[in-house]
């Protein structure tokens, strides 16, 4: 691949003053490198197991097969809950709910306690054991949290699946993972409508012999389709439980949740997670790149049933005993300042979101965020979902920071479980648009072909070369799968193949490029996409790009950038061109550039640029039944058609 142009000088070093409170300084890195299984054994201790490990972990690179802190056992909903409990903070506030129409709730660890109790009686009563699994089809909810916690209480395997998803999604995780019990609700806000949402889970649910149950949240009080026998109020069976509920431990390497990827192309992947390492890894990760403090009020606004929920909004938040808040809904329900409301409201102090909702605030606010809110308590800030482009950075840290809070860039995946590549806010010298370095005790590195480590400024293949706790297992029923898919590649040397590009810079931190299919091919060119749509997103006119390679017959592939309107309005496709052949080269200029009104994105955030080219040259469409906003293909598919009679005429 070319070497690649990155022209990002800006740097912000961590302040003094947060260095002096932070969590963990420098020498983490040194104590983790010199042993990393005794320092993963050391975060393993942070949490309280009923019966101790013998072995820090195995593994076996030819299956390939992991296991972390054999032996042990735990329970995971314990640590989420009640220890904070028995440590004498029952009274303090897990979870602030906010509901989109406007209804709110506050939680105790106490509270939780209760309810998790009372719901792990129901799945028990519904004839759920440990290993059954539980398809959880939810929207942001508290109850989803409590369902969720229950599984984990009791030892059943939970899925979460996102409460916009089709029927046809939900069925083929109820299919693939076996399901005994769906839960789901009468209905959902979004956008100010009570969405019916009954009808979609009877479809997903129909004629399929493993599912026993179907357990119904009553959120909007709609009149809803009933069949006798199988579904079930959860007021009727969870609510009426005894408030107590005796956990038992599980080993280590028991399955605690099974998690699909999403895409255009094959079937979803049912990535496993256990517990042990699982929560080992969330817990701690945490802890220390988001620097955790016990007061503070951490929200993470991905959809409950994205894998950044389960880890940064469910496991790793409450196995630490912070408050958090939850919103059911949009961003822009009722009102597009509806989140600087939020960390009015509930002096949010940690504000982890997607790069997709930070241009999508530039483009509704421009250069500075409406007045009249008050954002003081906000000390760190976090992104999520994909690489983020320089100029999103350093305006969320002007805007959401005051121009001084750290902004932590996470990269990691559905499979890693937690983040690996992450500054450490005490730490670190941060760069707009670079999630800096690994995790201390996470191998991560950009090699060639051969599994080489690149040089400096030339681009490669991100993988990671030692096994981790956090790391999925398996596909859930094809290890086959599981191998191919992400060990193949470098299976002499036991790597695990990210499916990103990227490129160290001299000072050793890691950029992401993108997917390596998404790497564009122009006359010989190796072109990164992530590196076009910055320079593309930089301009006011541009709200966010979506860049991808269609076929040529000249250069084998050319550019189409697929564009939306930022603040500044519509700027001339003449003019993007030459902005983009400035700042990268002329090779890097777009042949096509098409204005949408929306991009097709994935629940966390991530443009699925395949889509776009399989869209622009008529190609048949894989599955899409795990967008965000399926909606988003037809307006793709219409600015393409006028696109296409354009460029005949």
């Amino acid at each position: 691949m070319d070497e690649l142009r990155l022209s990002e000088t800006r740097s912000f070093p961590a302040p003094p003053e947060f260095a002096a409170q932070a969590n963990v300084d420098a020498s983490i890195y040194e104590t983790a490198n010199a042993d990393p299984a005794a320092f993963w054994e050391a975060a393993a201790r942070r949490l309280d197991w009923t019966e101790p490990w013998h072995t820090a972990h195995t593994w076996d690179a030819t299956t390939p097969a992991a296991e972390w802190f054999v032996g042990g056992r735990l329970n995971v909903a314990y640590n989420c809950v009640d220890r904070h409990v028995e440590a004498g903070r029952g009274d303090k506030v897990a979870l602030y709910f906010e509901g989109e129409p406007g209804d709110r709730e506050a939680v105790t660890y106490a509270d939780l306690q209760r309810r998790v109790a009372q719901a792990a009686h129901g799945l028990t009563s519904l004839g759920i054991g440990p290993g059954d699994r539980v398809v959880i089809y939810l929207p942001v909810l508290v109850e989803t949290i409590v369902i969720t916690l229950a599984c984990a209480r009791i030892g059943a395997v939970h899925s979460l699946v996102f409460g916009g998803f089709s029927a046809d999604a939900v069925r083929f995780r109820l299919e693939d993972t076996g399901a005994k019990l769906l839960v789901t609700t009468d209905g959902q806000n979004r956008r100010g409508t009570a969405i019916e949402v009954k009808s979609a889970a009877d479809e997903a649910a129909r004629d399929l012999p493993e599912l026993e149950h179907v357990l119904v949240v009553k959120r909007t009080g709609q009149d809803v389709p009933w069949t006798e026998g199988r579904d079930v109020w959860w007021q009727d069976v969870v609510e009426t439980q005894q408030t107590t509920h005796e956990p038992e431990s599980f080993d280590s390497e028991h399955p605690l949740f099974i998690i699909y990827t999403s895409g255009t192309t094959g079937k979803p992947k049912g990535l496993v997670h256990t517990s042990g390492g699982y929560l080992t890894h969330a817990s701690w990760a945490h802890w220390a790149h988001f620097d955790a403090k016990p007061d503070d009020v951490h929200w993470c606004t991905a959809d409950l049933a994205w894998v950044t929920a389960h880890t940064y909004e469910i496991y790793g938040p409450l196995s630490n005993g912070l408050t958090q808040v939850i919103y059911e809904g949009t961003p822009d329900a009722p009102h597009q300042t509806r989140h600087l409301e939020i960390i009015e409201r509930y002096g949010v102090t940690v504000y982890y979101t997607a790069p997709t909702l930070i241009r999508t605030f530039m483009t509704w606010f421009g250069s500075s965020l409406p007045t009249g809110f008050d954002l003081s308590t906000i000390r760190l800030l976090g992104t999520v979902g994909e690489a983020i482009n320089p100029e999103a950075w350093v305006w969320f840290r002007r805007n959401f920071g005051r121009d001084e809070t750290p902004v932590v860039d996470t990269w990691w995946q559905s499979e890693t479980g937690a983040a690996m590549i992450a500054p450490l806010p005490g730490v670190t010298t941060l760069k707009p648009g670079s999630a800096t370095v690994a995790l201390p005790g996470i191998d991560v590195a950009v090699v060639d072909e051969a599994g080489d480590p690149v040089a400096p400024g030339r681009a490669g293949t991100l993988v990671v070369r030692r096994p981790w706790p956090g790391m999925a297992r398996t596909v859930w029923r094809d290890p086959e799968r599981y191998r191919t898919s992400y060990w193949a590649p470098y299976a002499d040397r036991g790597y695990y193949v990210a499916g990103d590009g990227a490129t160290i810079d001299a000072d050793g931190c890691i950029w992401i490029l993108g997917r390596l299919d998404d790497v564009l091919n122009v006359s010989g060119h190796r072109l990164s996409t992530i590196e076009i749509e910055s320079a593309l997103v930089a301009h006011d006119a541009v709200g966010e790009a979506g860049v991808t390679g269609v076929a040529d017959p000249i250069t084998g592939q050319a550019v189409a950038a697929f564009v939306t309107n930022g603040s500044a309005g519509p700027a001339s496709y003449d003019a993007l061109r030459r902005l983009v052949a400035h700042d990268i080269g002329p090779i890097a200029k777009p042949k096509y550039v098409i204005r949408v009104p929306e991009l097709p994105k994935t629940r966390s955030g991530k443009i699925l640029r395949r889509l776009l080219a399989q869209l622009w040259q008529g190609d048949t469409l894989g599955d899409i039944t795990s967008l965000q906003n399926p909606w988003a293909v037809d307006g793709v598919r219409e600015a393409v058609r006028l696109a296409r009679e354009k460029e005949t005429t």
